[in-house]
């Protein structure tokens, strides 16, 4: 059952999700806004993967006896420790209608865009931390774990949000949105760490280092802004980027603050510290 829901707003978009009696939503804690009074509210651990969190009906064959029940906590635990590792929310939310049809506000946590993924059970898709806003409980979460060396390159490419099965899955980002695919530019493209959003299944996301150690290479690190490296992102498939990075916003409202730690070079000499 596809999932009923408008992307309304500007600079600061919301969703709002019409439920037919009995579907269910879940979002990840934090990203609820309003929801009409025959919507059921539950907090529960861990999210739909694998059933775990809950997603299979009460009663259902899962297994059977102590065995499922104990399979089932097992397959909570790993999530919720997957998510503690990766910095993510502990707990979901879920949402039903009950009684008739129902609605469900939603938004993300920063100024900027909302997308609406349909997935038909082909292809996953891949989203930056934080990214998740709201799925269908037919759409399952998970945490893709990069590379090792990735992860060290590059900073936000360690740990990606993962989406899998049928139905529609809620994203949002920062700023406004730009839709491309690497293969009408040459089969790859290089974006700053910070841009990408999410990404189709086939797409091969890697982190590089920006030039050489050479004189440009240093100028490029001290001067550019970029620090040491750049996301890579190969192949034929839809690539969501962002106008906005956490990053920039996080310096430009420390500026206006005037606790700017940039100093007079950014990039590589930058200092984040609070």
């Amino acid at each position: 059952m596809t999932l009923r829901q408008d992307i309304v707003g500007n600079a600061m978009q919301m969703a709002v999700v019409n439920l037919h009696p009995g579907q269910t939503v879940y979002c990840e804690a934090g990203k609820f806004l309003f929801k009409t009074t025959n919507v059921t509210m539950e907090t529960r651990l861990g999210g739909p993967s694998g059933n775990a969190g809950g997603s299979q009906p009460q009663g259902g064959g899962g297994g059977g006896g102590m065995g499922g029940v104990l399979r089932q906590a097992m397959g909570t635990a790993m999530q919720v420790g997957q998510r503690a590792l990766a910095g993510e929310s502990l707990a979901f939310q879920y949402f039903t209608a009950q009684g008739g049809e129902g609605t469900v506000g939603f938004a993300g946590v920063l100024p900027g865009e909302m997308r609406a993924l349909e997935l038909n059970g082909t292809r996953a898709w891949f989203a930056e931390k934080d990214a998740f806003v709201a799925a269908e409980s037919t759409v399952d979460f998970g945490i893709a774990f990069q590379g090792g060396r990735t992860g060290r390159k590059g900073g936000e490419g360690f740990v990606l949000e993962k989406f899998t099965g049928h139905g529609t899955v809620i994203i949002a980002g920062a700023g406004n949105f730009i839709d491309l695919n690497p293969a009408e530019f040459g089969g790859r493209i290089e974006v700053d760490t910070g841009c990408v959003v999410a990404f189709e299944e086939g797409i091969h996301y890697g982190v590089q280092r920006v030039g050489g150690l050479n004189r440009q290479g240093v100028m490029n690190a001290v001067f550019g802004g970029e620090g040491l490296s750049l996301a890579t992102l190969e192949g034929n498939g839809q690539v969501i980027l962002q106008s906005l990075t956490i990053e920039s916003l996080a310096n430009a409202l420390r500026k206006a603050q005037g606790g700017d730690k940039q100093g007079p070079t950014g990039g590589l000499f930058s200092t984040n510290a609070g």
